[in-house]
């Protein structure tokens, strides 16, 4: 793995023009927002996979740190600057050559626009075979430096619970393939109740996405849960932030 920043000298660029949309994180709990993520969409709210087709290893680099840029300039617009809210922002591994180096841009961003480093989280998923060490480097980095820390789609991945053995992130999203369905089917929620008690004693906060039904995120409250992202409370909202759906029972404990 490359430990010179490479890609901003020689990597192409990302031309094609891509916008952002927000999708809520809530605590159940309290039934406040916790955090938003940023998810890449076209500029008039195409899908991602509009987008993502485009990115290949040459501008990887390039779209990555837009993506990073994008989504700091639009939540520095719409949030609201009183409240604790997070962003959580999508990175791409094996687009960051040297931590440090990398998250120059980041900085920059963040600085111009105010918007506070502490309420950044990055997460990534293993959609591709990854190195691990570079990825703990990247993880450990973040971390130094301020920023939260999330591995994401948990349980589809290449080796999810061999980076855990050696870091623990702020968070631990479980995959939506985990809890689909979870309400009626025992050996999801067994699995799911391991996992949770597994995170508990690492003292990793679980958020599980993907939640689609009322029945799916009572069994999940019931279990523990507390954090929750999917479409049963909001979709993801095309440069705004979205209003989640209070369920009645949802702050039924904080009452």
């Amino acid at each position: 793995m490359p430990t010179h920043c490479n890609g901003c000298r020689n990597g192409a660029a990302f031309d094609l023009p891509f916008s952002m949309a927000f999708q809520p994180i809530v605590n159940i709990s309290t039934g406040a927002v916790f955090a938003h993520e940023a998810l890449v969409r076209g500029p008039n709210g195409e899908g991602a996979g509009s987008v993502l087709s485009q990115v290949k290893e040459g501008n990887r680099y390039a779209f990555d740190q837009q993506c990073r840029v994008k989504a700091i300039e639009l939540a520095s617009e719409l949030y609201d600057p009183a409240d604790d809210v997070k962003l959580s922002i999508n990175f791409m591994p094996n687009a960051v050559y040297e931590p440090r180096a990398c998250i120059r841009l980041t900085l920059a961003t963040a600085l111009k626009t105010g918007f506070p480093l502490d309420r950044i989280i990055f997460e990534f998923t293993e959609n591709e075979q990854l190195d691990t060490k570079h990825v703990l480097h990247i993880l450990r980095t973040y971390r130094d430096m301020g920023f939260k820390t999330a591995i994401d789609d948990f349980g589809a991945g290449h080796s999810g619970l061999g980076l855990l053995t050696h870091f623990q992130p702020d968070i631990v999203k479980l995959d939506m393939d985990l809890i689909r369905g979870i309400d009626t089917d025992p050996v999801r929620r067994k699995i799911v109740k391991h996992t949770l008690e597994m995170l508990e004693d690492l003292a990793i906060v679980p958020l599980c996405e993907g939640v689609e039904t009322a029945d799916e995120m009572a069994t999940l409250k019931d279990l523990g849960v507390s954090l929750i992202q999917g479409y049963f409370l909001a979709k993801p909202s095309f440069k705004s932030l979205a209003i989640p759906a209070r369920p009645r029972d949802m702050c039924s404990d904080a009452a």
